[in-house]
């Protein structure tokens, strides 16, 4: 499949996940991660606010899936809080604001769901997401020994929602 990188200047069309994305979105999750979710997964989570995908239309009527991210909420002592379960961009469209863009637009559907803050777990050995988390106003608040099956940290960070 050729693939042209998303614009510099526009950022891609962000919209909820259907099931016709699924496979796509599969695609990427295997191609980016040592223990993908399994299709199933996602199957679950159509229909769902906070499961949208980046697409890059062209002339015809087909979308190319960039990438994609899977957010809700849980109960959280009255206070929803947010969590980012999973995101991942396409390999070949990676450094192009892709992630940033889906993880911007998840904050905003959990700030629409009543969270007060939102948290995501990263490998502590993802230095490209951890910036961007980062720059995004994720802290770290504590890290987690053993977290994934290979035996890799993860880091819990945090990003408050209050007030914005």
């Amino acid at each position: 499949m050729t693939t042209v990188p998303a614009s510099d200047t526009e950022p891609p069309t962000v919209r909820p996940a259907t099931r016709s994305d699924l496979l796509a979105v599969h695609r990427i999750e295997k191609a980016s991660f040592p223990q993908p979710w399994p299709f199933s997964a996602f199957e679950s989570y159509v229909g769902e606010p906070g499961f949208l995908v980046a697409v890059e239309d062209d002339d015809s009527d087909v979308s190319v899936v960039l990438g994609y991210v899977v957010a809700d909420t849980i109960p959280n002592h009255g206070t929803p809080l947010g969590h980012i379960k999973d995101i991942a961009v396409a390999p070949d469209f990676r450094g192009d604001g892709v992630g940033r863009t889906l993880l911007s637009r998840a904050i905003g559907v959990l700030r629409d769901a009543g969270a007060g803050s939102v948290k995501l777990e990263v490998r502590i050995s993802n230095e490209v997401a951890i910036s961007l988390y980062r720059d995004l106003g994720f802290e770290h608040r504590r890290t987690i020994p053993n977290y994934y099956g290979n035996g890799e940290d993860a880091l819990v960070m945090v990003r408050a929602l209050d007030g914005e």
